[in-house]
């Protein structure tokens, strides 16, 4: 898949967002990569065979405070392109994990932990 038309995947499952959930993305990037950096991989613990479809990387809604009136920097998140595409094969499979994945790294962002996505029965 063109790096265009899996961008245009991304785009189209921010789009689905309800509205109420859009409100808190505000100071949230949301980046396509075609891989993990090493670093990334580090932070994300994964193994060597694990892959890593996206990242969120800021401070969760959860975990801040009140500024100081210093500028804040937008949270990131990351949706990796051939992790999705060699796992997913078919366009359909890869817009449902692009969205998965979106959704998955916006709870991170609310505060949500992994382990709590399991409890919810998220994966």
């Amino acid at each position: 898949m063109l790096p265009s038309e899996f961008r245009r995947l991304v785009e189209e499952a921010i789009d689905s967002l309800p509205e109420e959930i859009l409100r808190h993305l505000k100071n949230v990037e949301v980046l396509v990569e075609w891989t993990a950096l090493p670093e990334q991989r580090r932070k994300a613990g994964l193994r060597p065979w694990e892959d890593l479809f996206g990242l969120y990387e800021g401070v969760p809604l959860t975990a801040r405070g009140v500024t100081s009136g210093e500028p804040i920097f937008p949270d990131r998140i990351t949706i990796f392109q051939r992790p999705i595409e060699r796992r997913y094969r078919t366009p359909e499979r890869i817009r449902e994990a692009i969205r998965r994945t979106l959704i998955h790294e916006i709870a991170h962002h609310f505060g949500i932990s992994d382990e709590r996505l399991r409890e919810l029965g998220a994966y």
